[in-house]
């Protein structure tokens, strides 16, 4: 090499060195924003579908209660109607079933099952009529089986 070379003085070329990753480049805070409202905005809609769904899981749990406690007496047969008009309440609120009692609320129960369904109208007149009668003549299981239809086709 000869000293008096000017290219032979000069240095390899060297690479500036490469960015760390902090901070990230725009694009990526952009991302981060966008995932933050996409977060807030599914919890949102999750807890206004969880507050307008309360009553059917509510609902779903008496139905259970009752299960358990299934007994031959009036008053257990007088909280099963009691739930039935509730959930009537909640899904049908134009043709006011709360006000509906007797052959109206026995008729309105078998309207408002499925179609596809058999039930039959002496086992919603026994059910109705039970909450009256000192022995109840439907058996409780018979009772929650068209409870339980009715509920599943409502919710």
């Amino acid at each position: 090499m000869n000293p008096q070379d000017p290219l032979a003085q000069l240095r390899d070329i060297h690479l500036p060195e490469t960015g760390g990753w902090w901070p990230p480049a725009p694009g990526w805070w952009l991302l981060v924003v966008l995932c933050v409202i996409a977060l807030v905005a599914l919890v949102w809609v999750w807890k206004r579908y969880r507050i307008r769904t309360r009553w059917k899981r509510e609902a779903k749990a008496e139905l259970k209660m009752l299960i358990r406690r299934a007994t031959n007496e009036p008053s257990w047969y007088g909280e099963l109607n009691r739930l039935l008009k509730r959930v009537a309440r909640k899904t049908h609120t134009n043709r006011h079933p709360e006000a509906m009692t007797g052959a109206q609320w026995v008729d309105f129960l078998l309207e408002t099952l499925p179609k596809d369904r058999i039930a039959s109208r002496p086992t919603a007149e026994a059910l109705v009529a039970a909450t009256w009668q000192r022995k109840p003549a439907l058996a409780p299981h018979d009772a929650l089986d068209f409870a339980s239809l009715w509920l599943e086709a409502q919710l």
